[in-house]
């Protein structure tokens, strides 16, 4: 049971903290899909269906985005916009959320590091 278990950990900690936002962005991305669809439904009761599956997309970022902030703190201000989910209706969310995960998926976390210069150059 003792080796499942720290196997389990070991492969957590190979994922680096990048991938752990980019894959808590996966999550928020479908909820921003979800409720970007709610907004535009005419029937209220499809949209606060779309609005409530939006909010259970979101829940599973929550700890994810908590273990990329943990090994990176470039990630917290993810974690912690995610963090008040709870309390805060997601419209207010929305905008910082995808600027933080593009930020995940497309900005300078996500490039390689530039090339060392020679030595003596």
């Amino acid at each position: 049971m003792a080796v499942g278990l720290s196997g389990g950990v070991l492969t957590a900690c190979a994922a680096s903290a990048g991938d752990l936002a980019r894959s808590s962005c996966v999550h928020v991305d479908a909820s921003i899909a979800l409720f970007t669809k709610a907004e535009h439904t005419t029937d209220p009761a499809a949209a606060a269906a779309l609005r409530s599956q939006a909010y259970l997309a979101l829940l599973p970022a929550i700890p994810i985005a908590a273990q990329a902030a943990y090994h990176d703190i470039t990630w917290q201000a993810l974690s912690t916009t995610l963090s008040e989910a709870n309390r805060v209706p997601e419209s207010e969310l929305v905008p910082s959320l995808q600027a933080q995960c593009n930020s995940a998926t497309n900005g300078v976390f996500n490039q390689p590091p530039p090339p060392s210069s020679p030595a003596g150059g």
